[in-house]
């Protein structure tokens, strides 16, 4: 059930009220360290982000929706898959007829997307190049709601939510064909970027007016 004011703390309000649009929203994950894990793996709800000041990938696509939620933003997620089974999920959204999504990563090419694309599969797309590190390769995606975990508390649990992650993992998905010279191709520069630059993450890639501005710099 969506939560009302009374049910956040002061900074998790005050930031919501600071973020009502998805540009918004995404300037303020970029602005929180990423969630390394470094003592074990964790999936926060926006209330542990929050308190905690990082967020990782599934994370920032929670507290993305928790936050346009309250703005009037449906909730809707897409989760797409890699032959190395490392996911990344986005919060989904429509704006002008036309889809967006906002999003954290390690890699700068992973965060969201302006709302310019007619299909979310042209999104998927958008993706593609930027996904492709040393075994990545987006091979599916499927789109979720988190409806059917009923009263689930995703958004303000304590604890880690693993049962999102299995959500996500279970929900249909449609295979996403894609042609391995393209892959290749850009599978050869990451490699050879990486041996260049291996405390660094690629941002080379030719589509960047389509990502939200202000990405994190790859570093």
């Amino acid at each position: 059930m969506r939560p009302t004011v009374e049910d956040f703390m002061g900074p998790e309000w005050r930031a919501i009220q600071r973020c009502k649009t998805p540009y918004q929203v995404q300037r303020f994950l970029n602005s929180l360290p990423y969630n390394a894990e470094k003592r074990g793996e964790t999936l926060r709800s926006f209330r542990g982000v929050i308190r905690t000041g990082t967020a990782h990938c599934l994370e920032g696509a929670l507290s993305a929706a928790v936050m346009l939620e309250q703005h009037g933003y449906p909730v809707m997620f897409l989760d797409m898959e890699s032959k190395d089974r490392l996911d990344h999920v986005v919060f989904l959204f429509k704006q002008g007829g036309l889809w967006g999504t906002v999003a954290r990563s390690r890699d700068p090419g992973l965060h969201g997307r302006r709302p310019v694309f007619r299909t979310v599969r042209a999104i998927v797309d958008s993706y593609f190049d930027p996904f492709i590190d040393h075994t990545g390769r987006i091979t599916a995606y499927g789109v979720g709601t988190l409806k059917e975990l009923g009263d689930y508390d995703w958004r303000l649990g304590d604890g880690d939510l693993w049962r999102v992650e299995r959500y996500f993992n279970e929900i249909p998905h449609k295979r996403f064909v894609s042609s391995d010279s393209r892959f290749e191709h850009w599978h050869r520069r990451y490699e050879a970027f990486k041996k260049r630059h291996p405390d660094r993450r690629p941002t080379y890639f030719t589509d960047k007016r389509k990502w939200f501005p202000g990405y994190p710099k790859g570093r």
